[in-house]
C-alpha cells in the first residue's frame, strides 16, 4: 500500500484542482489518500469520487488552524462527516477569520512597499463559501508582482512568524478544534509538530482527546520521525503521515513521496468511528 493523508487542492492553498490531484496520486501509485484542505471540505466529495473511479481509497479529512498563546497548532480532522452542521459553521469562521488576515497582511506588504494583487483571489474566497485563502496565496502574488523569486523565499524574508508583514492569526484554541472533528464523527492528529515546536503540549493534547501524532512528514527528519514515533507509543495515541503536498514547484514534492506505514494505516483506520 502507499497510504498519503496529507494532501490540498485549490479549495484552499493548493494548486491542483480536486480531480488534478487524484489524478496525481494515482499515478504516483497511492493506494489511499486523505485530502486535508485548510479549513474546508469543499473538495472533499469529488476527490472521493475520483479516486473511487481510480480505484483509491479516499477518506474524508481537513486541516484546521487551532491558535494557542499566539502560535499556530495546525490539527488534522479524519473521517469527518462534511455535513455536520456544527463543523460547517465552525469552518465559516475560520474562513470569514482567514480573509481578515490576507487582507492585513496585503495591507503590511504596500506599506513596505510591495504592493500585489489579491483582489480577484479574495473575490473568489468571499463568493464560492467553501473556499479557504492564506498565506501561500499572498506568497504567489509576490512573485508575480516580481518581489520575490520564489514562494519560499516569500515566507522567510516576510511572511513567516515573526518577519516584517507577519499578522497573527486569531482563531480557536486546540481543544475546541477537537471537540468539533470529534462531533462530527472524526479523529484528530496533531500535524507536523516538528514544524510548529510544541512538543511540551503534545501530552496535554491527548489527555485533552488527541487521537494521533502526524509522525510522517517532508520536515521531519528521522531523528524526529523516530523521536514522534516514540512519544505517540509512550503517549497511546495513533499515528499518521503524509506529504503535505500543495503543488508548488519550489517544495519538489509528489504525492505519495511521505507516506504512512501499512501497519500504522491499518489501526488508523481500524480506530475510524464509523469503521
Amino acid at each position: 500500500m502507499t497510504v498519503d493523508l496529507h494532501l490540498h487542492t485549490t479549495a484552499s492553498d493548493g494548486r491542483c484542482t480536486p480531480t488534478e490531484l487524484v489524478e496525481r496520486a494515482a499515478a504516483a501509485g497511492v493506494t489511499a489518500m486523505a485530502v486535508t484542505d485548510h479549513d474546508t471540505t469543499a473538495a472533499v466529495a469529488e476527490v472521493q469520487a475520483v479516486a473511487r473511479a481510480r480505484g483509491i481509497e479516499a477518506i474524508s479529512g481537513i486541516e484546521i488552524t487551532a491558535v494557542e498563546a499566539g502560535r499556530d497548532v495546525h490539527l488534522l480532522g479524519y473521517f469527518i462527516d462534511p455535513g455536520n452542521s456544527e463543523l460547517a459553521a465552525f469552518l465559516s469562521r475560520q474562513r470569514t477569520q482567514r480573509i481578515a488576515r490576507v487582507e492585513a497582511m496585503c495591507d503590511r506588504l504596500a506599506q513596505l512597499g510591495m504592493p500585489i494583487d489579491m483582489l480577484p483571489v479574495l473575490a473568489q474566497a468571499r463568493e464560492s463559501g467553501g473556499r479557504s485563502i492564506g498565506r501561500p496565496q499572498i506568497a504567489r502574488a509576490m512573485v508575480a508582482a516580481g518581489h520575490v523569486t520564489d514562494t519560499r523565499e516569500a515566507f522567510d524574508r516576510w511572511l513567516a512568524t515573526g518577519r516584517p508583514a507577519f499578522v497573527p492569526r486569531a482563531g480557536a484554541p486546540p481543544e475546541e478544534v477537537m471537540t468539533i472533528v470529534r462531533g462530527a464523527g472524526g479523529l484528530t492528529s496533531l500535524a507536523h509538530p516538528g514544524q510548529t515546536a510544541i512538543d511540551a503540549r503534545i501530552s496535554a493534547y491527548c489527555v485533552a482527546g488527541l487521537d494521533a501524532i502526524e509522525v510522517y512528514h517532508p520536515d521531519h527528519d528521522a531523528a524526529s520521525t523516530e523521536r514522534y514515533r516514540q512519544l505517540a507509543s509512550r503517549l497511546m495515541v495513533l499515528i499518521t503521515g503524509g506529504s503535505d503536498f500543495h503543488g508548488d514547484p519550489s517544495h519538489g514534492l509528489d504525492p505519495g513521496s511521505v507516506t504512512l506505514p501499512d501497519d500504522a494505516w491499518l489501526r488508523f483506520r481500524a480506530a475510524a468511528p464509523h469503521g
